[in-house]
């Protein structure tokens, strides 16, 4: 009997050992799996280099690229037509307000004139006439020598000579304007910028062709600058602020002025705020049409962020960078400021503790997993 519980007892251990190694084995598999997968998913984590954005100089101000226009800048066309009998300015000629500046002949307009006069005179002649006929007849009635329709004829034609007499001064007085448009003068100070016309050119006041640009003027001594700010410094953008012009042709010179207006809304599609700043150039040192470069002082010094532009993202939604934000890509919009090529000024969108993959792949979108890698500083 003790024998046989022996037997049974070494069998039950043989199935126990048996049965914890076939467990042991398969629990050993099972964590080699596991180690397996987890390896395969790790390396199909794209890895990605990854840099802090450096903190740059404070900007106290930006520079925005200006076109410098005249103050009043208008085309000069001809009132009358004709041929050009007479120009007396030229490109750069400076002329004051009602200035003579060219005439035109008009003979056409001259023989009108006379005629208007001669018709005028005959019109006035008629209307005296009807006016003593009319008198005479109101004294015959008076003696009742005539009968009252002729009277009222008499004061009828009286009226209607009258009104003929009106009508052919108002004519009178048109042709007489038109003669005078054949002296073409300046409409107010300032200097001839062009000149399309010359002596002997037809000249077509708009009937029965097209209009032609005699000259051009511009008044040079104020002159406006239009430049649009960012959003993110319209801020400066505020009237009766300074602000300073540099051109290449001055190297060391500035040029002060003011913000005298801005348009009061942002461009949505460019973001940003037209302004105007005013100058005066009195001295005529700068030229309409010129390009300058205007610097905005800003209310508050703004740190800019620098990244390298390998790390920007253009896509159709707009200027980007790539982010790593708990093991995940995460693509943020950003605000440029100035580009010094190879690297360029942040104003807006990251901070300096965010991880910035440099040179993304075309395929990261937002979310994918990514594994960062810092790298090294150059």
């Amino acid at each position: 009997m003790a024998r046989t519980i022996k037997i049974i007892a070494f069998f039950v251990t043989c199935l126990l050992v048996a049965g914890c190694l076939v467990v042991f084995g398969i629990n050993s598999r099972i964590r080699a799996a596991a180690v397996v997968k987890q390896e395969t998913l790790d390396q199909s984590i794209p890895s990605v280099a990854v840099i802090r954005p450096k903190r740059g100089a404070m900007k106290d101000e930006i520079v925005l690229p200006g076109n410098i226009q005249a103050f009043v800048d208008a085309p000069i066309y001809a009132r009358t037509s004709g041929y050009l009998k007479k120009w007396y300015t030229d490109i750069g000629t400076r002329v004051k307000a009602g200035e003579l500046i060219a005439e035109i002949e008009s003979p056409e307009v001259d023989q009108q004139l006379a005629q208007a006069k001669a018709e005028l005179a005959t019109a006035n002649a008629n209307m005296k006439l009807a006016e003593l006929t009319m008198n005479r007849d109101q004294n015959l009635l008076k003696l009742e020598a005539i009968a009252k329709q002729d009277v009222d004829n008499a004061v009828g034609a009286y009226e209607a000579d009258k009104a003929i007499v009106e009508s052919q001064g108002a004519n009178l007085k048109r042709l007489e304007q038109l003669v005078a448009f054949e002296k073409v003068t300046a409409p107010f100070d300032g200097v001839i910028t062009a000149r399309n016309t010359d002596i002997g050119a037809l000249i077509n006041a708009g009937n029965g062709g097209a209009t032609q640009e005699l000259f051009r003027m511009a008044t040079t001594d104020k002159l406006r600058v239009f430049i649009s700010v960012p959003q993110t410094h319209s801020r400066a953008a505020i009237p009766g602020v300074n602000a300073e012009l540099t051109l290449t042709e001055f190297p060391g010179r500035h040029f002060t002025g003011k913000i005298a207006r801005n348009a009061g809304s942002i461009d949505p599609s460019t973001r940003t705020l037209l302004t105007e700043v005013d100058i005066d150039n009195t001295n005529g040192a700068l030229l309409p049409g010129a390009y300058a470069e205007v610097h905005l002082r800003l209310p508050d010094q703004t740190p800019a962020l620098m990244l390298p532009v390998t790390a920007l993202i253009f896509r159709a939604e707009g200027l980007r960078v790539a982010l790593v934000r708990d093991g995940k890509a995460d693509l943020v919009t950003v605000t440029l400021g100035r580009d010094f090529g190879t690297t360029v000024e942040v104003t807006s969108g990251i901070t300096e503790h965010d991880q910035v993959i440099v040179s993304p792949p075309d395929s990261l979108s937002a979310g994918s997993p990514v594994r960062a890698e810092s790298k090294p500083e150059s």
